[in-house]
């Protein structure tokens, strides 16, 4: 086993059964930035790799590092529209998630990596088939970083994988299903069981350290993931809604707390990075007049699912892509209020832009790449 210090942790590997013979649903472009770490490690540099720098979480991390001085590196699939990473400083090399050879070599020189491009359902598949194909694309992730002497390895994680506390108080970072959750949602198991995964594998060795930041909004969502919700709702083509609680973040804030979990973050440990508590009818009514529109209206839970089957067929037979998938309930009804007092204590990570900010800011950036 390789080492870099005397604090550096054995790697143990985990099989995990599963086959992923598809691409995956999310950007996997890597960047490599230079970091100086807190007093914690020493005031140390580390090198770190960012996997997902052209999605908007994984971006707004590397942007978070070189807003600080620091070097980037993106690493990128040959496919890739390596357009959307022109804003950043960085020497680009060629790897794929699907390639944990090419990965591993892509790494080779970083302290830490943090994995920004976590499988997640993009359309209507059974729960058993999406779990399979997450869990095999993590589990490559992972082997690549096996012989690698990291110091820390971070998950982008979701808050859905946390149970509802009793009571109704806000999550908390320390929350775990005591069994699989019962609800087969595949949005919910994908991400339950990715959760799981990481907390394995920090028990078998691995550095992993979990970050999850909430619902995020904000700039280079080019997918686009969660700033669907902003699109479908500014563009007229969503008038219903379905109640729930969330948490909301914007993507600079989720960036610079993503990068504090790979400095000052502890192995094996959940941190969960928060912005605002808010609920799916103050979020969807702040988007509709930030976007000059209408807002629309709450339906309940179980016709949105009557929906959601209906449009999973039409698709399968040939029609368009469903534009209220089980992802999209599962993200609009199954969140909850989050306490990130745990992150502000460990990371010092406080966030800095409110969610009207967040809306206004991802709007117009929407409207700039014309998907509005």
């Amino acid at each position: 086993m390789k080492s870099t210090g005397e604090n550096a942790p054995s790697r143990v590997h985990v099989r995990l059964r599963g086959a992923c013979k598809r691409g995956f649903g999310v950007a996997a472009e890597h960047a490599v930035v230079r970091v100086t770490m807190p007093a914690c490690t020493g005031g140390k540099t580390m090198r770190i790799a960012i996997i997902g720098a052209t999605g908007m979480i994984g971006h707004h991390t590397a942007l978070a590092a070189e807003s600080a001085g620091h070097e980037t590196v993106v690493v990128h699939r040959a496919s890739s529209a390596t357009a959307h990473l022109d804003d950043l400083r960085a020497e680009r090399r060629v790897a794929s998630l699907e390639d944990s050879v090419s990965l591993s070599a892509a790494l080779q020189g970083v302290d830490a990596v943090i994995n920004c491009a976590g499988y997640y359902p993009t359309v209507p598949r059974s729960w058993r088939a999406e779990v399979a194909h997450a869990t095999a694309q993590m589990a490559g992730f992972y082997r690549a970083c096996r012989d690698l002497p990291l110091q820390k390895i971070v998950y982008l994680g979701a808050a859905i994988a946390l149970p509802r506390p009793p009571g109704g108080s806000p999550g908390h970072a320390d929350l775990r299903y005591s069994a699989q959750p019962a609800d087969r949602n595949p949005y919910l198991q994908v991400k339950w069981a990715l959760d799981e995964m990481a907390h394995a594998e920090a028990a078998q060795g691995l550095p992993v350290v979990i970050g999850i930041p909430s619902m995020t909004f904000g700039e280079h969502d080019y997918g686009p993931t969660t700033g669907r919700l902003i699109v479908e709702i500014a563009s007229g083509r969503m008038p219903r809604y379905v109640r729930g609680q969330r948490n909301t973040i914007y993507a600079g804030d989720a960036g610079r707390g993503l990068l504090a979990c790979a400095t000052a973050g502890r192995v094996g440990q959940r941190y969960l990075l928060t912005g605002e508590n808010t609920d799916m009818d103050r979020l969807t009514r702040l988007i509709a007049e930030a976007a000059g529109v209408t807002p629309p209206q709450p339906v309940a839970l179980g016709m949105a699912r009557l929906v959601s089957r209906i449009q999973g067929w039409k698709w399968k037979l040939g029609g368009p892509p469903p534009v209220i998938t089980p992802t999209a309930i599962a993200v609009m009804s199954a969140g909850q209020h989050l306490d990130g007092s745990k992150a502000a204590t460990e990371l010092g990570y406080q966030p800095e832009v409110g969610l009207a900010e967040a809306i206004d800011r991802a709007l117009a950036w929407f409207r700039a790449q014309g998907m509005l």
